[in-house]
This record gives C-alpha cells, sequence and structure tokens, in this order.
C-alpha cells in the first residue's frame, strides 16, 4: 500500500501535475492519502473478521 502511494507520487511528479504544488503540500497529502487507505483497510479487515 506504501508502494502505491509513492508510486503514484512518483508518477504525479514524473508527470508534472504534483510540480506545481509545493513539496510540503505534496507529502501532507500523501500522508492523508495514506492514513485514509490504512484506515479503510484496517475497517474492511475487522468487518471480514466478523463475518467468518
Amino acid at each position: 500500500m506504501v508502494f502505491l502511494v509513492a508510486a503514484l507520487l512518483v508518477m504525479g511528479v514524473v508527470l508534472g501535475t504534483v510540480a506545481h504544488t509545493p513539496l510540503p503540500v505534496t507529502l501532507a497529502g500523501a500522508a492523508f492519502i495514506a492514513i485514509w487507505l490504512s484506515l479503510f483497510t484496517a475497517r474492511e479487515v475487522r468487518a471480514r473478521g466478523r463475518r467468518n
């Protein structure tokens, strides 16, 4: 999952989309997405445990 976030960030920099925003803003956005994905994964794992 962290690899996915890093890959998207690198792709954005290469394509120039993220290059127009300051680095701290980009890193804050990447951290937000990583936390969001982590919480979603934890919720799904917990829900799957209840179904089984």
